[in-house]
């Protein structure tokens, strides 16, 4: 039981006028900055969502703010055709969905190799994989470009062909093989990911399947992965996001291959609209159905997406 000394300490501390204050005024900002958050990344979304049903009166009405005073659904039908949209989503899915799971494989397997399988000169390899994550991707351009236009394995494709090499660009070959060898977009930060979580689990699991007669691959497919869920989740959203959004890696493989990344850039082309004011507020409407797929994916998986980034500790 509290000593009324106790209590009347807590009183004080929790009746003081000068805490109070702090505290309101700690509340107030803090509201305001995260209503101010909100705003600035709610506000985009919601204005394109208002110009898309608009139609071309309603640009020039000063009187049209937020609802559209002649409704119409237009503006999809034009950017849908101008865009291509429907094949350039299936292109999408298809580059987003195949690199997604491949470079999850190969991404495990790398990082368990540093988590838990020391060798020499693991450390230097591990921190030259981090470098990767901060280097910015103009400076590989070239090499990148080079090494799919003249594709060549071990000097086999010149010995047998007579040819350079393979040419894969216009081909989804290149998003394959750079996922296939945990070289793609962000592998790096998969790496560490998945790594930070290997070292997480106690050796103790490992030791006790070692002793039960489990090889390494065993143990990796049937102690590690399973353990992983919460990671692999994490790499899955934020693979396939961030290649659905790509379009530095597609606009220089795919030249010739219509995505939704780079279809935008060919709407103002392909809509012959002499209207500059119409034609942003096309372009809008293409940006709409281009993260239309994100948000309604987003809608089903967030409950797991935020256990999973409560539970790998990523932040920012």
């Amino acid at each position: 039981m509290k000593s009324p000394a106790a209590y009347t300490e807590l009183f004080v501390r929790r009746y003081n006028p000068v805490d109070r204050t702090s505290r309101f005024v700690w509340a107030v900002i803090r509201t305001v900055l995260i209503l101010g958050f909100c705003f600035v990344i709610l506000f985009p979304l919601f204005l394109r969502i208002s110009i898309a049903f608009r139609s071309k009166v309603d640009i020039y009405d000063p009187t049209v703010l937020w609802i559209p005073r002649h409704f119409t659904l237009e503006n999809f039908k034009l950017a849908i055709e101008a865009s291509h949209y429907f094949t350039a989503f299936l292109h999408t899915v298809y580059i987003s969905s195949s690199t997604t799971i491949i470079q999850m494989a190969s991404c495990t397997f790398a990082a368990y190799a540093f988590a838990r399988l020391k060798f020499k000169g693991s450390n230097i390899l591990f921190v030259l994989v981090i470098f990767t994550i901060v280097v910015p991707p103009q400076t590989i351009m070239i090499p990148l470009y080079l090494t799919y236009r003249y594709f060549d394995l071990f000097g086999l494709i010149p010995l047998l062909t007579g040819s350079k090499g393979l040419n894969l660009i216009d081909t989804f070959w290149p998003f394959i093989i750079s996922a296939g060898t945990a070289m793609g977009l962000k592998n790096g930060l998969y790496i560490y990911i998945f790594r930070q979580f290997f070292r997480g689990i106690p050796k103790e699991v490992e030791e006790a399947a070692l002793v039960d007669g489990a090889g390494v691959m065993r143990t990796f497919f049937r102690i590690m992965l399973p353990n992983a869920v919460p990671a692999i989740v994490t790499v899955l959203l934020f693979s396939f996001v961030w290649q659905w959004n790509d379009s530095y890696y597609v606009s220089l493989f795919l030249k010739q291959v219509k995505v939704l990344s780079t279809s935008l850039m060919d709407m103002g082309v392909g809509l012959k609209e002499p209207d500059p004011v119409y034609t942003s507020m096309l372009l809008n409407t293409g940006v709409l159905l281009t993260i239309a797929p994100l948000v309604i994916m987003y809608l089903f998986v967030q409950r797991y997406f935020v256990e999973s980034v409560e539970r790998t500790g990523i932040t920012g």
